[in-house]
């Protein structure tokens, strides 16, 4: 048992599917196995098979890890997701005056720094150092070109701090290198007692679909990062690859300072998969509260505490896992801001406990809604209504409200009374899809 509050990681990857890693059952690519680095991760702690994130689009998760609370409380997280037309705008964002999670680690003697995507509003309103962290390298839009940095405005978006900064090279390596470099930066505080907290954000394997080898894409899709004409499975493969290896390197680090054993080390994704993502045996995906769109992988790795090898299929979500981290680090919400995040601490320490965690979501887009309550999941979408036992049937294929209406009923009934608990979508709140059934036929 650890005797020591942990340095914490919090590693977030960007619209990977359910089965890419190959830990979660993904196949090995043409150039060998693609995430070996977070497969020694799962094979040396803790990993989840029905975890989910809180929303099936980027920035309303990322609302939710940060305020360890239902994201649909703040206005900005309504939308789906904040794009770029949001700049300067002083409503859509994180809040300054929000408690976060790493405003309460640093209150609680976290060192705090996030590398990567932030995606919960512009400066001067909003922005990582407003928000707890104290040091920040990373991007604030939802994608950028991997060689040039810029958005989908063409604006250049790599900034440290409140500053932007250029810098060359591909930007997964460049947040792997960086991440290294904070990490040896505050080994030898971390030894003497004071731990860190780093958010390790990256934009892998979000379009556009650029590996290490293609810096030759980057003018062609300079006014679309979306990459409608481009891309393939064994290009996204690669991105993926280019993570799983800075995350070696990070890992390498840690041991190399001696703090590995000691770090709690939790990878994920922002939500489900994308066009050449692997979701199975899920349906859907991004945009999407079918499983393929919500549930995501889910590892916890820290020697001292997690048993290796470990398995489970406790529910949770996002805002547990920020929840847990609070937990584990000795900070305490603010009074003001109750957590609807629950802490999963007693999950690392004994993967066998299990409890009860129904799971709600809603989106404007299609006007979905969903509710997972152990093996059951009730799902609304364009006005029709499902009843599946997840259980039984992970796919989603077999339809039981007509033949449960009794269950049906109840469960919609408990959806109501929790969304009657938050504010309601405003008319001005847009959905942005990038794409749709012109471009490629749907799923």
């Amino acid at each position: 048992m650890a005797t020591q509050r942990p340095n914490i990681i919090y590693i977030v990857s960007d619209d990977l599917g359910y089965a890419d890693l190959g830990c979660y059952g993904g196949r090995p690519a043409g150039f060998g196995p693609v995430s070996p680095h977070i497969d020694a991760l799962a094979a040396g702690g803790l990993r989840l098979t029905e975890g989910y994130s809180n929303s099936p689009v980027c920035s309303p998760t990322r609302f939710a890890m940060a305020t360890m609370r239902w994201q649909y409380r703040l206005r900005g997280a309504l939308e789906e997701p904040i794009n770029s037309r949001s700049k300067g705008s002083d409503t859509l964002g994180l809040p300054p005056d929000i408690p976060t999670l790493p405003s309460r680690l640093k209150d609680a003697g976290y060192r705090t720094a996030l590398v990567g995507k932030w995606h919960l509003g512009y400066p001067p309103h909003f922005g990582p150092l407003r928000s707890g962290y104290e040091e920040f390298f990373g991007i604030m839009a939802g994608g950028v070109d991997y060689f040039t940095h810029c958005s989908s405005n063409g604006d250049h978006d790599l900034y440290i701090n409140d500053d932007t900064h250029k810098e060359v090279g591909y930007l997964t390596d460049v947040f792997s290198h960086k991440a290294v470099e904070h990490v040896r930066a505050r080994a030898a505080e971390a030894r003497s007692g004071t731990p860190f907290f780093l958010s390790l954000h990256y934009t892998a394997p979000h379009w556009p679909w650029e590996t290490r080898d293609d810096a030759h894409v980057a003018p062609e899709v300079a006014k679309n990062l979306f990459h409608l004409h481009g891309g393939s499975v064994e290009a996204y493969r690669r991105m993926i690859h280019h993570m799983d290896e800075g995350i070696g390197w990070l890992v390498a680090a840690l041991r190399e300072e001696g703090l590995l054993d000691d770090t709690l080390i939790v990878f994920t994704s922002d939500n489900g998969g994308e066009r050449f993502s692997d979701n199975w045996p899920l349906v859907g995906g991004k945009m999407d509260l079918t499983e393929g769109g919500i549930r995501v992988p889910w590892i916890a790795h820290w020697p001292a505490v997690v048993p290796a090898g470990s398995v489970s299929g406790q529910h949770c979500l996002t805002m547990d896992w920020s929840a847990t981290m609070l937990d584990v680090g000795g900070g305490q919400p603010h009074p003001d801001y109750p957590l609807d995040g629950v802490s999963l601490a007693a999950l690392l320490r004994d993967p066998s406990h299990r409890f009860e965690r129904p799971m709600h979501w809603r989106m404007n887009h299609r006007g979905q809604r969903a509710l997972r309550e152990g093996d059951w999941k009730y799902l609304r979408v364009d006005g029709h209504e499902y009843l599946f036992n997840i259980a039984a049937d992970a796919r989603e294929r077999a339809n039981h409200a007509p033949r449960e209406p009794q269950r049906l009923a109840d469960m919609r009934a408990r959806w109501e009374a929790w969304n009657a608990t938050l504010p309601p979508i405003p008319e001005d709140a847009t959905v942005s899809l990038g794409y749709g059934a012109k471009d490629m036929p749907q799923r």
